[in-house]
């Protein structure tokens, strides 16, 4: 006598082809390629961006008011580094703050930071090179970038990461742990400046008007009479004697 099962087993092969036969075919898509650092894709040539940093070599900046870089200015996976072996003052030795070969007005500016543990470093912008002045600082705003956690400025209002510094406080802020990587936006177009840090906007503001002269007059920078005022500059990154790393450099012009 022959089982059920052997009566059951061609229904259920049709049942199965008919089932399968009606559903979806699903596509696996393929996974997006990984962006490879310092580079730019076809959409950023596209919309005008270009780099300022190769990831390979110093190409494009220099010390400030030289001709050269400092030699402990150096380059390694991908990151261009200030290495703080020695010191020199408050800055590190054969570091120096340095700034980019070019001046820029009306822009978008882009890149990636981290800092060593309780270290200090600064992003400054509209910078008047000139031997009439010793540090971009003279002349030029900062984004300040800070170990919060632990450096002595995290307790002082206007002087934390992501802040305009001395000027305005960031808010949210969305700046990440030491020794992770931090992505910056910062954007100057016709006097209207924004400060983007980690995907959110924490500075909105006006330079160049009657509230923006008032809030440099009550600042430490009140007695540099050209501070806050060059429209057309360059980019700084700065030595403040502390280990700092920066990579994904680029800008386009507005």
């Amino acid at each position: 006598m022959l089982s059920k099962t052997y009566f059951l087993f061609p229904v259920l092969l049709v049942f199965a082809f008919f089932f399968n036969a009606k559903q979806p075919t699903r596509v696996i898509a393929p996974a997006k390629a990984a962006v490879t650092a310092n580079t730019l894709t076809e959409e950023e040539r596209k919309s005008g961006w270009m780099l300022l940093f190769d990831g390979k070599t110093t190409n494009g900046w220099r010390n400030y008011n030289k001709q050269v870089i400092g030699e402990n200015w150096k380059v390694a996976d991908g990151a261009l580094y200030l290495s703080v072996e020695g010191a020199d003052g408050w800055q590190a030795k054969g570091g120096g703050d340095i700034v980019t070969n070019d001046e820029y007005e009306n822009y978008e500016f882009r890149l990636e930071w981290k800092i060593g543990k309780c270290g200090n470093s600064g992003i400054m912008f509209n910078v008047k090179e000139d031997p009439a002045y010793q540090y971009p600082w003279n002349t030029g705003p900062e984004m300040q970038v800070l170990d919060n956690t632990c450096h002595p400025d995290a307790k002082i209002i206007k002087h934390r990461a992501g802040d305009l510094y001395d000027l305005i406080t960031a808010v949210p802020e969305t700046v990440k742990p030491q020794g992770e990587w931090n992505k910056v936006r910062l954007i100057v177009n016709k006097g209207h400046l924004e400060h983007w840090l980690n995907n959110k906007k924490v500075v909105d503001t006006q330079m160049w008007t009657d509230e923006w002269n008032k809030m440099i007059a009550g600042s430490k920078f009140k007695t540099m009479k050209d501070f806050g005022k060059i429209t057309k500059g360059r980019l700084a990154l700065q030595d403040h004697g502390n280990p700092v790393w920066f990579r994904n450099i680029k800008i386009r012009t507005l």
